[in-house]
């Protein structure tokens, strides 16, 4: 488990006008967690009955190796791919691995989003990854409580909402925006659409417009998918009221694989 923390530093005091001092910002946090294996390691079965890794064709192997090499083999697959409805999903082909599993990377680093002001908005971004294998999908929630300082906690933005200088305002999208800057990224699917199937959720898709709701879904898949890369795309205001002083933001994302 790792934290995304949000160091705030008061500036000037604790006057009516005050700025807020936003330090060190850790950009991400993120929460490996593994998959599950699927009951009796069968790929297709039933209350009675259960079969593994079935096949028609000549043969293959996974990994066919000698002292120095190794190497995967197919000879006369009928089908490859993944065929899937809105129900059922299959995996064709020799070289498929019977192993379930669920990747979650952080890409993200420190960085310092400087003195905060009523004047302009600030903002940050970042990254992270998910790729699922044999499974109904992926979902990534985000669990934390907004930046907070002492007891007061900055107001987090609960339908989406276009940024706002001079009101105190926390919020995020995953999304490429054009207001209050340009900054951002969609989800971009690697190694194409055709084989990564993640999706930005509903009240963080949409360009320009922010929201923060602790344990709400910010990205998932409804099926196996290969990689696909997320960029959060923070947001900053603060009013005249805005308390000034030290403030931290662990932002803690989960990523749960479904079976």
């Amino acid at each position: 488990m790792s934290w995304l923390f949000l160091n705030c530093y008061n500036v000037n005091g604790m006057s009516w006008k005050q700025k807020v001092n936003f330090g060190v910002v850790g950009l991400v946090v993120l929460l490996l967690m593994p998959a599950t294996a699927l009951a009796g390691q069968f790929q297709s079965s039933s209350t009675d009955y259960g079969v593994n890794e079935v096949f028609f064709g000549s043969g293959g192997a996974l990994n066919d190796c000698s002292t120095s090499y190794c190497a995967k083999e197919a000879i006369g697959e009928t089908a490859v791919g993944n065929p899937k409805s809105t129900n059922y999903q299959a995996r064709a082909g020799f070289n498929t691995d019977r192993s379930p599993y669920l990747q979650f990377i952080v890409n993200g680093t420190n960085t310092n989003i400087g003195v905060l002001s009523t004047g302009s908005t600030t903002t940050s971004n970042a990254t992270f990854s998910v790729k699922s294998y044999l499974s109904s999908g992926y979902t990534v929630v985000t669990v934390s409580n907004p930046p907070k300082n002492n007891t007061y906690t900055m107001h987090a933005l609960g339908t989406p909402t276009a940024s706002s200088a001079g009101t105190e305002q926390f919020g995020m999208n995953l999304v490429a925006n054009t207001s209050p800057t340009t900054f951002g990224v969609g989800p971009v699917q690697n190694p194409s659409g055709t084989f990564s199937f993640g999706t930005v959720s509903a009240g963080y898709n949409t360009a320009n417009l922010y929201q923060y709701i602790p344990g709400s879904t910010i990205a998932s898949s409804n099926s196996s998918s290969g990689e696909t890369d997320y960029t959060i795309s923070y947001i900053f205001n603060i009013s005249n009221l805005t308390a000034g002083g030290n403030y931290t933001f662990n932002d803690v994302l989960v990523a749960t694989a479904t079976f």
